[in-house]
């Protein structure tokens, strides 16, 4: 109502710039197709309580500071990970090597072995944390509750397994979902570092802080390495790797609205797919009403 008890009248729609109704339209699309039950705030109360995560530009790749798999490098059982690695000369051959592999501890807890999923000949590689309940038993990564979310994530910028390789930091379930060691990914890290230097991805995008850690000698968390481009340095004179990293799926299941964040996240992916000329597939959003009960989490 205005002063005069007569109702206001309401905003005519086709006055507002055509740029703003698609970006609430894409950000709607996106928060159906993230399975977002929470009700959004209006337009402009939401655009007036940004966050200070969002009021600050992400910080400028910077030279990080040595991680503690590092100093595990001389450790008996990472020497005799890395020697074995070393002598894969395939994808499989590195299979059966983990397969035999008995100097992870974690093998002796875990029902099988989790390496990858997805497609070897991709040029795009996701390297998450560690595989949990569901992923120990079916023996691949990202099919419980969080890889769901991941395939709907990937589907809103035109990919899906088909089109990526995904494997994890570790290759075998920890006890009771716990984080893992310094020496449990000090151990595994040579199998992961043999998977890029064999299947040699154009991209490399880090699920997580751990991921990131492990392979860029980062300390910063997540939060802070989002939203920067790396570059990843796979040796023996091999090219640098464009990466980058995405907050994980099971943090994104716990606080939604970060999925705003995760968004801007994959449009940086994309782009830098478009630049190397990476072929992608159409984008897939859910019906606006909402995710079906096929696709909830």
């Amino acid at each position: 109502m205005n002063g005069t008890g007569a109702a206001a009248s309401p905003r005519d729609p086709a006055a507002e710039p055509a740029a703003v109704r698609c970006a609430v339209a894409a950000w709607l699309d996106w928060q159906a197709a993230m399975g977002v039950d929470c009700c959004l705030e209006t337009v402009g109360a939401a655009s007036s309580a940004v966050s200070e995560a969002e009021r600050v530009e992400p910080a400028p790749a910077e030279p990080s500071r040595p991680s503690p798999i590092g100093r595990l490098a001389e450790a008996g059982p990472v020497v005799g990970a890395r020697e074995l690695a070393r002598s894969c000369r395939s994808l499989d051959e590195l299979i059966r090597a983990l397969e035999s592999f008995e100097l992870c501890p974690l093998k002796a807890t875990a029902t099988r072995l989790c390496l990858s999923d997805g497609n070897p000949a991709a040029r795009v590689m996701l390297v998450g944390e560690a595989p949990g309940v569901e992923e120990d038993r079916q023996g691949k990564p990202f099919v419980g509750p969080s890889g769901k979310l991941l395939d709907r994530m990937l589907a809103t910028i035109g990919l899906d397994r088909s089109r990526v390789y995904i494997t994890n930091t570790v290759f075998w379930r920890p006890p009771d979902n716990r984080a893992p060691t310094a020496l449990e990914l000090a151990t595994c890290l040579p199998f992961l570092e043999r998977q890029i230097e064999l299947l040699q991805p154009a991209v490399l995008v880090f699920v997580g802080g751990i991921a990131a850690k492990a392979l860029l000698g980062a300390s910063d968390g997540v939060t802070r390495l989002r939203g920067r481009r790396f570059r990843y340095e796979p040796g023996g004179g091999r090219p640098a790797i464009p990466a980058f990293v995405i907050f994980h799926p099971a943090y994104l299941l716990r606080q939604p609205m970060q999925k705003k964040l995760a968004w801007r996240d994959l449009l940086q992916l994309s782009e830098e797919l478009r630049r190397l000329g990476i072929e992608t597939g159409p984008p897939r959003f859910l019906p606006r009403g909402g995710a079906t009960a096929e696709h909830a989490s």
